[in-house]
Formats: C-alpha cells, structure tokens, sequence
C-alpha cells in the first residue's frame, strides 16, 4: 500500500492554538491543494507521531476530528485515507471567481445542539449486530415488517415512556420512525387538512413549521418568555373563523430558548386544548440530558389530557446517523391513518437497526450510555457559560439551561449580521443563524450547540467570536 514518505506539518509550539488542531489544518490543507488527493493512504498515528514528535494521543485526536468532518476515512483494517467525496463545505472558489485559501473549510461548528458522535455506543452496536445476524432465525429478519416498527421495540419504548415520563401508553399507541421529521409530516398529512390552523411557539423550530406550512396548514405565531408560551395570547386565536386544529410546541426545552413551560402554563394549555378540541403536538427533542433536578414530565403524561400527540427520538441518544424516532398517540383512527402513510412512503422502518437498539436496551447499554453522556454534556455545558460569561458578558445575556445541548443568547443590542458571519466565515467559524427561529424577529438571540464540540474547541470559537461581535455590534 503506497503512503506519502512525509507529511509537511509544521507545528508551532508557542502558538495558542492546540497543537491537534494545527495538525488537522496542516493535513486539510494538503487536501484542499491537492497534494494530498482522494484515496491516498496516511501514515499510521504512531509514525506520524514519531515523525512530528508528539504524543500519539494528540494525533489520533487530529485525526477523528477530519473524520468526523469528512475529510478522511477509515477502512477497517487497511487505514486511514483521504476520503473518495470530500465535504461539501469545500470549495475549490469562493463565490467571487478567487481560490479558496486553505483555511477556508470551516473549523468550529457552532450547530444548534447535536450530539457528540465520538461517544456514541458504536461498538455495542456492531456488537449487537452480529449477534442478531448469529441467531438460528435470522432469515426471518430479512423479509417486511409491520410498518409502525417491530412489536418488542415499540413495546420497549413503550415500557420506558411509562416508567421514566409517567406515561400510560402500551405498543399499540406507538409508531416507530426514521426521526422525528418523518414523524411530524406523518403527524401535519393525517392530523391537518389544506387551511387548519396550527398554533406554533415564536422563536421556534421552523423545520416543523415548513412541515406544516407544506400541508397547506396556516401559522399563528405565539410569544415565548422565561416560562415558556404565552398562553393567554392563544385564547383570542380560538374562533371558528380561525378554525385551530393544533399546537405544537417543545415544552420540556423549548426550541431555541431552552426554557422549561411552566406547571401554570402546562395546566392552563390541557384545560384549552379539552374546552376547545384542538390536539397538542408535543416536540421531546432532548428528554434524556438533565443536569440539575428531574425533569417535568411531559404534558402527554396527564391523565386529563385528551387530544394530544408525543415525538421522541433515539438520534440524539445514540447518534444522529441512527434515524430512530416515534409518534406516541391513543387515537387509534389517527394510528391507522399513519400506518397506511407510512406504508406508502416507507413500507417498514429499520427493522434490524430496531432489533439491535432493542439488544442494547435490553442489556444496559443504553442506560449506561445516557448517565455517562449526560456527565459529559454537563463539563461542557458549564465550560460554555463559564467563557460565555467572561467573553461576552457585553453582548449577551445567557440562559443556562438545565440539561441538552445548546444555550440561548439574547442579545443586549443589535448586531451587524452580514459583518459578523463575514468575519466569522474568515476565520472558519459556523454560527446557526437567527433567522432559523423565525419570520420576522432576527436580533432576538442565538442559539449555540456544544454537544458536538471538543472543548479546545469551544473555547477557541467563544474568544473568536467575542473578538469579531465588537465590531459587528450596533450601538
């Protein structure tokens, strides 16, 4: 197998920035310039350590961090190589006709709160892949499925919503997923006709909105303060002429504020919802990380609750590439309905990636899995606020969030948006935009993720970005 003789990495130890990462600009670099092309084998991390002079530790972190970016790929027993597709974020010209510098794919992604998939439980999962293929009936795996998910996995799902969220729910009240998008535009097809209203949290998560907007379904935009919707305001939205049919809200952490619906608000929405018969669209993203107390119980929970529909998912818990989500609803009509959607559109779920999930919740995995995570996500939570608030204490306020993966910023004044994304563009930096909470409100906050985010990382792209907002603020 033909590798480079030598990588030309230059480190500078003096330098701020974490030797690792200089390793990993070196090497993306190579990519971009093409002295490195697609398919070409990398020296091993114990050569390429001897060679640069480093602890082997430091080179296998440079190296997950291009995999994980899409820049290598490994092949099992063979190495790491310079991957066949590169990113889509590379370019080989900017929008202006100039090259590309090699700085210029983006090192620090700043998402809106997905998961760390370096400590996702992958090796458990290939384990409980084989021994699922190991099984005397194994055959009987390979031919269709129900359409709403394996039986045993939608009653394990089942038993953990009951014994965890205080729910009452049994298998049959259950659809299994690829996500939860698919599970909102099952909900949007079967639940709205073209004209219904829905009732949506503003700021909010705006690709359930395009869902609903899809299905020809008109938005009524609700405020959201410290303690979540505001629900008087959703009272003079409830006439015939409006003709409401849902809400669909995310009150365990609001999407994006991170803010917790209160008790108040959660019992004054119930006795709406049953006065006026419109269903409840319940958005769980994130239930599994909690940080301080245990969390509230979702409002699909209460007893007295008629109308109501529950989204979950298992992408955030084990990793985003696995898309398991589900739709939890006691109408046995609307069920139906979804199911023959579904079959429509996707005959059956995943059925052995379900059986393999169902291993790993059956033995532990899973479990031991969400503690650790959650202590993980914690250091990284307090770190984010810690340089938050020494970095930025001029520009923002912020909202520590109890548990998930991202913290809300409001801003103490307006920023200059093109400013601040072309300087931070310059320097290889991703900030979601505000305007992904909504239509009209674009100097509210920022969300920033830092679940998925080392925290060398981190700390880097909170101190450049403190640097880049003092010249982006409006006075």
């Amino acid at each position: 197998m033909l590798r480079p003789w030598n990588l030309t990495i230059t480190i500078d130890r003096h330098s701020a920035k974490a030797i690792y990462l200089q390793i990993a600009a070196s090497i993306s670099a190579d990519i971009q310039s093409g002295r490195l092309s697609s398919g070409t084998a990398l020296p091993s991390s114990r050569a390429l350590a001897t060679q640069l002079g480093v602890n082997r530790n430091t080179v296998v972190e440079a190296l997950q961090l291009l995999l994980s970016e899409g820049w290598l790929e490994s092949q099992q027993r063979r190495g790491i190589f310079v991957a066949k597709e590169l990113p889509p974020l590379y370019s080989g010209s900017t929008v202006d006709g100039t090259a590309d510098t090699p700085q210029s794919h983006l090192r620090i992604v700043f998402d809106d709160g997905n998961p760390d998939t370096r400590i996702a439980p992958i090796d458990q999962l290939a384990r409980a892949y084989r021994q699922i293929f190991k099984r005397s009936a194994r055959w009987k795996m390979m031919g269709y499925a129900e359409p709403c998910g394996h039986a045993d996995f939608r009653q394990a799902i089942a038993d953990m919503l009951n014994q965890e969220r205080d729910m009452r729910v049994t298998k049959d009240h259950l659809c299994i997923t690829r996500g939860s998008q698919m599970a909102m535009y099952l909900i949007a097809q079967c639940l709205l006709e073209p004209g219904d209203s829905i009732l949506v949290e503003s700021p909010g998560y705006c690709t359930a909105w395009k869902i609903f907007e899809h299905r020809g379904a008109r938005l009524i935009e609700i405020p959201v303060d410290a303690d979540g919707i505001l629900v008087d305001e959703i009272l003079p939205h409830l006439t015939a002429a409006t003709n409401v049919k849902a809400l669909y809200l995310t009150p365990h952490r609001q999407y994006p504020t991170t803010v917790t619906l209160s008790s108040h608000r959660r019992s004054q929405l119930i006795q709406l919802s049953n006065a006026f018969g419109f269903t409840i669209i319940e958005d769980d993203y994130d239930y599994e990380f909690n940080f301080e107390q245990p969390p509230v119980s979702p409002l699909a929970a209460s007893p007295v609750l008629q109308h109501s529909i529950y989204i979950g998912t298992l992408s955030k818990v084990v990793a985003p590439a696995l898309r398991i989500g589900y739709l939890v609803s006691k109408s046995e009509q609307l069920l139906r309905n979804i199911a023959a959607l579904r079959y429509l559109i996707d005959i059956q779920g995943d059925n052995i990636m379900e059986q393999a999930i169902l291993e790993l919740i059956r033995d532990g995995t899973i479990r031991r899995h969400i503690r650790k995570a959650t202590d993980h996500y914690r250091q990284k939570r307090d770190l984010m606020v810690r340089l938050l608030e020494e970095h930025l204490q001029d520009h923002v306020h912020v909202h520590i969030p109890e548990g998930g993966l991202a913290v809300w910023l409001s801003f103490k004044h307006q920023v200059d948006w093109t400013l601040l994304f072309k300087k931070l563009k310059r320097k290889s930096i991703q900030i979601p935009h505000p305007d992904n909470y909504g239509k009209s409100d674009s100097y509210g906050g920022l969300r920033l993720g830092y679940g998925s985010l080392s925290e060398e990382l981190i700390e880097e792209g909170i101190s450049e970005l403190a640097q880049i907002l003092k010249h982006a603020r409006i006075s």
